[in-house]
């Protein structure tokens, strides 16, 4: 049985950049709604106790699971990204992360102008993340519940771009919510943890 994750911090923390009434809606209603369909799903099924992950993987590429696969990586999409988040996150990353950034992408400006590209360009509903593939750091975009885990990608950190992640508080301006995360809101801490 799949459960809802608590926030990593309290609805109100990442106000003015994410509002509470957001993440009401983005992580109460959106989020519980894709781990409620999922275990009726798997409810009495092979996969009733089966990781997340493993439901992800037994679900990819499986048009008769399809349903199933959105639901399931949505819940781990969802997950991831909360915790690339934080009430005090934003800047430029230090540490190891940091010089990866600058060893595979030239500096942090064109990280963020890939990052912010990718994620202003993804059309419709997606994601945009930072992955290590390869060895070598990546930004990449995937539509819908698509996620880096299965394309053979380590996902370092993500931002939603969904219209429910970001328009009770900038309506049609993407861009203005991927500028306010990239300075006010994400975890480096998070993806270096990830590397």
């Amino acid at each position: 049985m799949l459960t809802l994750p608590d926030l990593p911090y309290a609805a109100t923390a990442l106000d003015p950049h994410i509002s509470e009434r957001t993440l009401e809606f983005h992580h109460g209603k959106h989020h519980a709604t894709y781990v409620t369909n999922a275990n009726n799903m798997i409810k009495d099924t092979p996969l009733a106790d089966a990781s997340l992950e493993d439901i992800i993987a037994a679900a990819a590429g499986d048009a008769d699971k399809a349903g199933l696969f959105n639901n399931a990586a949505q819940i781990w999409n969802h997950t991831f990204f909360w915790n690339s988040l934080s009430p005090s996150g934003g800047g430029q990353p230090g540490g190891d992360l940091g010089k990866r950034i600058d060893a595979d992408f030239g500096s942090y400006d064109k990280f963020r102008e890939a990052f912010v590209t990718a994620a202003t360009t993804q059309f419709g509903s997606g994601w945009a993340w930072l992955v290590e593939d390869g060895g070598k750091l990546a930004v990449t975009k995937t539509a819908n519940a698509a996620t880096p885990l299965t394309a053979g990608q380590k996902p370092l950190l993500t931002i939603d771009v969904w219209e429910h992640a970001y328009y009770l508080d900038y309506q049609n301006r993407r861009p203005d919510f991927i500028n306010a995360y990239l300075d006010n809101l994400v975890n480096w801490e998070f993806a270096e943890s990830n590397l």
